[in-house]
C-alpha cells in the first residue's frame, strides 16, 4: 500500500535560493507514495507586510536563520524516491495546492521583471487572501480568483552543475511559473540522480501567462503530491498533461529558441503517442497546438504548448 508522508514549513526543512543534489534530502519514499509539502513565500524581509502579526513564526524564523543561496526562492530538503535513477522519469502527479496564508505580495523591484528600464519607482503591495472565497483583494479594490500553483518545481540539477540557483529553470524543471502546473496536472521530469531528488516551493496564489513584473500573488501553499518512478519514458526536459491537454515546455535564454524547443517537444510526444509521422504531427501542431509564453523574467524565459488530447 502506498504511504502519505509530509514535509512542514519550518526552518529545519527549508532551503534557501539553491538547488542542489548535495542537499540531504528530507525524507525518502516509495514508487507510488503521495507527500504533502508546505512551502513558504520567496523574497523574505522585504516582502514582509506591515502588520507583523500577519507574520507567520516559521516564515520569519526561517527568513532569520536560513543561509541564502543565490537564487530568492524557499524549497523543501528533496524528497528521495527509491528506485529513482539517472535516466529515469519521476512522474509528479499534482493533486492539490491549497494557501494557507492570508496574504501574498506583488513587487516591482530594480533591474527585474519585462520592463526593467520602464519601472523604476519600486513597489511591494499586498493583497489580502479570502480563502472561504478563493479570492485575493487588491489594494484599489479589485478581487481576482485564485488559481494556485508552485512556481518552483523540479528533480535536483546534475552533481556536476553543482549548487544552482533557484532563479533560473532548466532541464530539471525548478523556477518554471508555469500556472498550467496545478492540481489535476500530472509533469513528467528528467532524473538526473539517484532518488530523483524532488523539490517544490514558491507559492503563487494567482498568474498571468508571462509573469511580466517579476512576481505572481507571492504567497505559502500547501501541495500534495503523488511521485512515481517512470522507467519506461525518457525525456530531456519536462513535460506535463492534464485530463485535456498535453503540454510541452521550452526553457532557453532567447524566447524564439523556447517556443522552438516546446514545438519540438509537442511533435515528439505525438509522434510517440500516435502513429503520426513526424511531419503530420508538426502541421497538427500548427493547426490546434496553442504556443503561451509562460514567463518572461526567470533568466531563461519559457513558453509551453497546450494541444487538446481529443485531435490525437
Amino acid at each position: 500500500m502506498p504511504n502519505h508522508h509530509e514535509i512542514a514549513a519550518t526552518p529545519e526543512m527549508l532551503v534557501w535560493g539553491t538547488l542542489s543534489a548535495a542537499t540531504p534530502p528530507a525524507l525518502t519514499v516509495d514508487s507510488g507514495d503521495t507527500v504533502t509539502i508546505h512551502a513558504v513565500p520567496a523574497g523574505g524581509l522585504p516582502a514582509f507586510p506591515p502588520e507583523a502579526g500577519l507574520v507567520p513564526p516559521d516564515y520569519r524564523r526561517a527568513v532569520e536563520t536560513v543561509p541564502q543561496g543565490p537564487g530568492a526562492h524557499f524549497v523543501n530538503r528533496p524528497v528521495f524516491v527509491r528506485g529513482a535513477v539517472p535516466g529515469d522519469v519521476l512522474q509528479v502527479e499534482i493533486l492539490s495546492a491549497e494557501p494557507w496564508m492570508d496574504w501574498g505580495f506583488v513587487s516591482i523591484m530594480p533591474l527585474l521583471g519585462t520592463l526593467p528600464e520602464e519601472f523604476t519607482e519600486y513597489e511591494t503591495i499586498h493583497p489580502r487572501i479570502d480563502r472561504a472565497r478563493r479570492v485575493c483583494v487588491l489594494p484599489w479594490g479589485t478581487e481576482l480568483p485564485l488559481d494556485p500553483f508552485f512556481g518552483v518545481i523540479g528533480t535536483a540539477p546534475p552533481a556536476a552543475w553543482g549548487a544552482c540557483t533557484t532563479n533560473v529553470p532548466r532541464a530539471f524543471g525548478g523556477n518554471m511559473d508555469n500556472k498550467e502546473l496545478k492540481p489535476g496536472t500530472t509533469l513528467y521530469l528528467p532524473v538526473f540522480n539517484d532518488g530523483a531528488l524532488f523539490y517544490a516551493g514558491d507559492g503563487h496564489g494567482v498568474q498571468g501567462d508571462g509573469e511580466v513584473c517579476i512576481t505572481a500573488l507571492e504567497t505559502g501553499l500547501t501541495g500534495r503530491f503523488r511521485l512515481t518512478v517512470r522507467k519506461d519514458l525518457q525525456l530531456a526536459m519536462p513535460f506535463a498533461e492534464n485530463a485535456t491537454h498535453l503540454i510541452s515546455i521550452g526553457i532557453d535564454e532567447d524566447l524564439d529558441d523556447a517556443a522552438k524547443q516546446a514545438v519540438r517537444e509537442m511533435v515528439r510526444e505525438v509522434c510517440r503517442r500516435t502513429n503520426l509521422s513526424r511531419n503530420q504531427a508538426y502541421m497538427l501542431c500548427s493547426l490546434i497546438g496553442d504556443l503561451r509564453v509562460t514567463q518572461t523574467v526567470d533568466g531563461n524565459k519559457g513558453v509551453h504548448m497546450m494541444l487538446a488530447k481529443s485531435h490525437l
